[in-house]
């Protein structure tokens, strides 16, 4: 098992749900996170007064998949999420090693 990591533009949020949708994966969390990367923020003008901005607002998703979905996710999540512009984000793959759904018992697999 896999638990897949990304961090994206806000307003891409709608077209990486519906694409991971397509491809038949179920089961997503989303926290508004903020940070910065290569963009190292941003200057802005608030009653005429500049400051710097130096942590952008993101969405980070993450989803837990079974190992044979892994490519497809990625996939998905980086085809939608692409705009060509920086700050566009990253996705990060990360080994599951127990999941377990609490209403149920069930354990691993049967558990995403």
């Amino acid at each position: 098992m896999k638990l897949i990591s990304a961090i994206v533009k806000p307003f891409k949020l709608d077209d990486v749900r519906e694409a991971i949708s397509e491809i038949g994966v179920e089961g997503l969390t989303v926290s508004e996170v903020k940070g910065f990367g290569r963009q190292k923020g941003h200057t802005e003008l608030y009653r005429g007064a500049e400051y710097q901005v130096d942590f952008l607002p993101k969405v980070k998703l993450e989803v837990a998949v079974n190992d044979d979905q892994v490519e497809r996710l990625v996939e998905a999540i980086s085809k939608s999420a692409y705009t060509g512009k920086i700050g566009d984000g990253k996705i990060f793959v990360y080994n599951l090693e127990q999941a377990v759904r609490i209403r149920t018992g069930e354990t691993d697999v049967e558990a995403l």
